[in-house]
């Protein structure tokens, strides 16, 4: 098979996720690229495939190795779980909670042992997975949990602009103590390496200011002083091809028109936001750091359109695409 082999767990049965992976296999420019094996629910897929009226075939398969390339052919390992007398699209559910964590976890396995290139996910909800008992917040969580990752990073990528974060679900003022030069140091040494996993060996990194204009030499605070500039520093001497504090109010531009490979965002909404305005749909969420390579959606279940057939699946696309296109040079050693 010279496509690389893509899995999709099928996400929350109750939100979008069926009705944008049964728009994602219909694709033309996924089944180019890419054989994909959707895990999920087969009677959740057939009210997708009816509320989207797309047009689609289903391959039921027991192990990827029966997967066929055909455009518009679904090849679907089938997870019974979803009880259809009690199924609501829209709705927080346990049984839909525990179906998504179980969509998941039989992905991770597939790309653990090597029967696929890579898995791409969409949205799963959060009080769904408490609901059912799940002891992880969401998708990272399980995927470190499930590979036995320590601290996985998250990248977004859309349009060449590349941005990690070192941090992420914490308020501003928990952030603020989390800007620490040996943590900066950790992160870029981490990132350096992931974006050589991925193939990505040229180029500099950016590490974002903090402060308005960086602090202005003191003016606005004192963390590129006193944390930020003395980790570039050393991270120089030490060999690494890093730069920073670049102000944040332009190194993300910087880094979308090609002055450096990526970009590390000091906290989440300062990377979020840059890489959201420049193309919302297009901002594809990579894991790295895992054994496994994963890439995602970066929006959620959006319950209150579910089941209309009016969710669009470009971000799942997208996200099918980029697993496409690192495969072949990831390296999970």
């Amino acid at each position: 098979m010279d496509k690389p082999l893509i899995v999709i767990p099928m996400g929350d049965p109750a939100g979008i996720g069926p009705e944008i992976v049964v728009k994602t296999i219909a694709a033309r420019e996924v089944s180019d690229n890419a054989v994909c094996v959707v895990i999920g629910n087969m009677e959740v897929l057939k009210l997708a495939v009816k509320t989207t009226n797309i047009s689609a075939g289903f391959n039921i398969i027991e192990t990827v190795s029966s997967a066929v390339d055909s455009p518009g052919v679904m090849n679907l390992i089938n997870i019974n779980n979803v009880d259809m007398s009690a199924f609501e699209w829209g709705k927080v559910s346990a049984m839909c909670g525990r179906a998504a964590f179980e969509y998941i976890e039989k992905s991770i396995q597939l790309a653990l042992e090597g029967s696929a290139a890579a898995v791409s996910t969409p949205p799963v909800n959060k009080e769904s997975l408490r609901a059912a008992g799940v002891p992880y917040i969401g998708h990272t969580e399980i995927f470190a949990a499930l590979t036995d990752t320590e601290d996985p990073l998250t990248m977004f990528e859309t349009k060449g602009l590349r941005i990690f974060f070192l941090t992420r679900h914490v308020s501003l003022r928990g952030m603020l103590d989390m800007i620490k030069k040996e943590r900066i140091i950790d992160y870029v040494v981490r990132c350096t390496d992931a974006l050589k996993r991925l193939g990505v060996c040229d180029g500099t990194m950016a590490v974002a200011g903090l402060n308005p204009h960086s602090g202005e030499h003191g003016l606005f605070g004192d963390e590129e002083i006193n944390e930020i500039a003395p980790a570039v520093q050393e991270l120089k001497a030490a060999g690494y091809d890093v730069e920073g504090p670049v102000s944040a109010d332009s190194v993300f531009h910087q880094c979308a028109v090609g002055k450096y490979n990526s970009v590390l965002s000091l906290y989440h909404d300062q990377g979020h936001i840059a890489a959201k305005t420049l193309d919302f749909d297009r901002t594809i969420s990579v894991t790295n750091g895992m054994p496994i390579l994963r890439t995602s959606v970066d929006h959620g279940t959006a319950f209150d359109i579910a089941g209309t057939g009016k969710a669009g699946a470009v971000s799942m696309i997208e996200a099918v695409l980029l697993a496409a296109k690192y495969s072949p040079a990831f390296n999970p050693a």
